[in-house]
């Protein structure tokens, strides 16, 4: 497994940074998707787009493959670089116990943490800065992916 640096995605042009909370998500599969519709005017501006999943890898390859994603999806295991954006939070006790059982959210990620990513949203110029940020702790809300493409025609 490779590691990917934003500093070196950044070398290419701006970057779409999205985070899912995974495929077993249908609010972010469906978000996926409205991303995956949006990039070809995204690469039209010269933008990279990555989502970022604690889910592993063969998890996060199927959500890829079911969705029919053309973008780099990549596992952030154990939220290292979520929790870096701030961007994570912790279940409680009683909703990790019933993802569990639900669907096995500690296989899907691989630990027992009971972590997620808000469904967070960033553009970050070639010069490291955020000049678009969606932030929402309701699961349910997620950044329209015009919003994005507007923020990168403004992003340099």
């Amino acid at each position: 497994m490779q590691a990917v640096t934003l500093y070196d995605e950044l070398k290419k042009g701006p970057v779409i940074l999205m985070w899912y909370r995974g495929g077993w998500c249908p609010y972010c599969n469906l978000t996926l998707k409205a991303m995956q519709d949006m990039l070809p005017q995204f690469e039209a501006g010269g933008a990279e787009l990555v989502a970022l999943t604690p889910e592993l890898p063969d998890k996060s390859m199927s959500t890829a493959e079911k969705n029919a994603l053309a973008f780099e999806v990549l596992t952030d295991k154990d939220n290292t670089v979520t929790r870096d954006y701030g961007v994570v939070f912790k279940l409680t006790d009683d909703v990790k116990a019933y993802y569990d059982k639900g669907f096995g959210l500690s296989e899907y990620n691989g630990n027992g943490k009971g972590e997620l990513p808000l469904g967070a949203t960033f553009v970050i110029g070639t010069n490291g800065i955020v000049t678009y940020a969606f932030l929402d702790a309701d699961y349910r809300n997620r950044a329209e992916p015009i919003e994005v493409l507007n923020a990168l025609t403004k992003t340099p």
